[in-house]
């Protein structure tokens, strides 16, 4: 018999979300946004298990848990609990919650969790729904997330293409993956793709494959990621980087559906949705001649923007306590959290490299981290412009300036991309170009 859980969620977006992946993993899930709409559904249908959030518009998870109890209501019930709110979670134990569970919420722990309170042994379990990815679900709750969260259940069902803009480092990629997690191909293959680790010459047979013989070293024939991808998804990631003859090659097996492998005289019918990304303006790649704009319009029929971390207020804090899981459990420490100072500081940090500089910084934290906070001494210190002084990358005598930031950070790459505000690939890129050498 399929359990029936009900989730108590007054953020939308969220909601929707926790509700597909139920009904992935098999549930049948029903979304009530107020206390009074939960007891309404509870006194009319089978419900097996509550999925509550603490904090609701018409009062919280607690009055509804006093409310469950009062009408003799023993089916178990799990509060849904910020980072701050660990203290209210454990009251709502004490009163009988069968347990709690902090956002962001991870899919595994959120899986435990559910399977332990309704004593499902795995014998009993149906074959597993779980989509492709295995990534953590971390949900920021900043009013810019949740605009894009909305935007991805909107686009997710469809099958049109998108692409997906955002500085390095946002978690363009994990995008990528939500989507293709919430679409009806969840259960397909998705395969992402570095484009800017293809050369010109491999690209083709990369994406579109090869015959054995077609070329000096195709010693065998080579499957395409686009055959590959079958009935799932294609991600393109920094498809800015792709050659123009390339792009010719792309921009036909999105309009046709089909592929020709590198030396085959014959092409191979495909299915397959197709989601790109990347941190360049490719309508300034457009002007430039480096990318063919009838290709743009056809990756961009919907577009998703990833904003940076700077700008996600809020959650800086979601993240690091997500990552400090992650580290806890990696590097096997039991780091309790950050105090508040701690927060203040991460919270006022410029996060150039977004996500993954704050992950990095996570990790190496824990790691050297003595006692069960983590304070703002043991927080790394962040190195800013002198006084007055702006490094921020301009278009004129950008080798000057490089050369400049690099001096500052003392040849630090990391920091001297902090320095002039661009990530670190693009300032990897531009050394190149000017051949500066450390």
């Amino acid at each position: 018999m399929q359990k029936k859980i009900l989730i108590v969620e007054d953020d939308t977006a969220f909601g929707l979300m926790l509700q597909k992946w139920f009904q992935r993993n098999d549930y049948d899930a029903v979304l009530c946004a107020k206390v009074r709409d939960a007891q309404n559904t509870l006194a009319n249908q089978q419900i097996h298990l509550v999925l509550t959030d603490l904090r609701l518009p018409d009062g919280d998870g607690i009055l509804l848990l006093q409310w469950m109890r009062e009408q003799k209501m023993n089916m178990p019930v799990i509060v849904m609990t910020s980072y701050a709110e660990v203290q209210s979670a454990v009251a709502a134990i004490k009163l009988g919650a069968e347990d709690f569970l902090e956002k962001p919420i991870v899919p595994s722990i959120l899986k435990e969790k559910i399977d332990q309170a309704l004593k499902i042994k795995p014998a009993d379990k149906k074959a597993s729904k779980e989509p492709a990815t295995k990534k953590d679900m971390v949900m920021g709750q900043s009013a810019v997330a949740r605009q894009m969260y909305d935007h991805i259940l909107k686009v997710s069902p469809t099958r049109m293409s998108v692409l997906i803009l955002g500085e390095s480092g946002t978690g363009k990629e994990y995008i990528a993956r939500m989507i293709h997690d919430n679409s009806p191909r969840h259960d397909k293959p998705f395969i992402a793709v570095d484009c800017g680790s293809l050369s010109r010459e491999l690209a083709p047979s990369e994406l579109f494959g090869h015959l054995k013989g077609s070329f000096t070293s195709a010693i065998e024939d080579k499957t395409g990621v686009f055959v590959q991808a079958t009935q799932g998804t294609v991600f393109l990631d920094e498809v800015g980087n792709l050659s123009y003859e390339v792009q010719m090659q792309l921009l036909r097996a999105l309009q046709e559906q089909k592929v020709r492998p590198v030396g085959a005289a014959r092409d191979i019918n495909i299915d397959v949705r197709i989601l790109a990304a990347t941190n360049e303006n490719l309508e300034t790649a457009i002007a430039e001649g480096r990318f063919r704009e009838d290709l743009y319009h056809r990756l961009n029929e919907f577009a998703i923007f990833v904003p940076p971390l700077r700008d996600r207020k809020g959650d800086v804090a979601v993240f690091a306590a997500e990552f400090l899981k992650q580290a806890n459990k990696e590097l096997d420490k039991n780091i309790t959290g950050f105090t508040p100072e701690a927060l203040a500081m991460l919270e006022q940090h410029h996060w150039s490299g977004n996500l993954r500089e704050l992950r990095n910084m996570v990790r190496r934290v824990v790691l050297f981290a003595s006692g069960d906070m983590i304070t703002s001494d043991e927080l790394p210190v962040f190195i800013q412009p002198a006084p007055g002084e702006d490094l921020a990358l301009q278009p004129a005598n950008e080798k000057q300036q490089i050369e400049h930031a690099l001096r500052v950070a003392r040849g630090n790459k990391t920091v001297a991309a902090q320095l002039l505000k661009i990530d670190r690939k693009t300032l990897y890129n531009k050394m190149h170009q000017y051949g500066i050498k450390l």
